[in-house]
């Protein structure tokens, strides 16, 4: 589908210049040494940690509600690890932006690429199933190099910040499209295009069930075995992983759903929901644990935020 390119004029109103300043930041930070972007993105998460009481309060319920069973000490270790890995993920997306694709290549190995190069052979596409890692952007820019993508996204209240993010993905992605077109998303499919697709979120009971993500009833969206029923394209969980010390990115691909859809929305919605919670499990500290993910409630229970 087409997009408006980006007109730079657009946007010279003094409310903008904070984020052309922030903009100008990870810009230069993006040219840093990886390993001194990982450092800055740690101090910055650990202040973001401080300052956004909010947020803080929102990863606290959430891995409280998600990980009972760890001690008071150890979910406060697991929020402020997430708010580390945060703000990693913040200069990390200048990176996948504006990074240089051969110096990326060699940070990254990656795990199961002939499934989803066996399951292109059907000439159906394939839905990439991940959830809001904080290395999202990074781990579809890195997919990216090796497949073509077309990319689900969600428009950003920040209308200078969504321009700039819409033409970089434009710049590594065949086709970028709004969650919502459903119709563009099908037709992307057709064509053969991995679709890199993250339901993890909370967009209220339209199109969503009730089924236990981690153990708490969550709103979970039907989307995905709708796009796999009308498209006939095969499902693959992708998930990408920091890599420890500094050392790059490790990128997972597990083999095609079996028996997907089956036709039981909440079947089906319940095998999305525990497909992620496994790959949540394996690093929980680089999952995007500050997003309300909980924020609707089945009929009847209180509210958690």
């Amino acid at each position: 589908m087409a997009h408006p390119r980006f007109k730079p004029g657009a946007f010279l109103a003094p409310r903008y210049w904070p984020t052309w300043l922030a903009l100008a930041t990870l810009r230069v930070v993006a040219g840093m040494p990886y390993t001194w972007q990982c450092r800055l993105g740690r101090a910055l998460g650990s202040a973001f940690y401080y300052l956004h009481r909010k947020r803080r309060h929102v990863a606290n319920v959430n891995i409280a509600l998600c990980f009972p069973h760890l001690s008071a000490a150890q979910r406060k270790a697991l929020v402020k690890e997430t708010f580390r890995h945060t703000g990693i993920g913040a200069f990390e997306t200048a990176l996948a932006w504006w990074g240089n694709p051969e110096q990326l290549r060699r940070r990254c190995r990656i795990e199961g690429l002939h499934y989803l190069q066996d399951a292109l052979k059907e000439g159906k596409g394939v839905i990439l199933l991940t959830g809001h890692s904080t290395s999202l952007e990074m781990g579809g820019r890195l997919l990216s190099l090796h497949a073509p993508l077309q990319a689900m996204y969600r428009k950003l209240r920040n209308k200078l910040f969504d321009a700039v993010a819409l033409e970089s993905r434009l710049g590594f992605c065949a086709r970028v499209i709004p969650r919502t077109q459903l119709r563009a998303t099908l037709r992307g499919l057709a064509e053969n295009l991995p679709t890199w697709y993250a339901p993890d979120q909370d967009f209220g009971q339209r199109g969503s069930v009730f089924v236990d993500f981690m153990g708490v009833p969550t709103a979970t969206l039907l989307a995905t075995a709708k796009l796999a029923r009308l498209s006939g394209a095969k499902v693959i969980p992708f998930y990408p992983y920091r890599e420890p010390h500094d050392a790059g990115f490790r990128l997972v691909l597990e083999p095609p759903l079996e028996a997907f859809p089956s036709g039981d929305d909440h079947a089906d919605a319940r095998r999305v929901s525990d497909i992620l919670a496994q790959q949540i499990s394996r690093a929980p500290g680089q999952y995007l644990w500050v997003h309300q993910r909980f924020k609707t409630r089945p009929p009847g229970a209180p509210r958690v935020y």
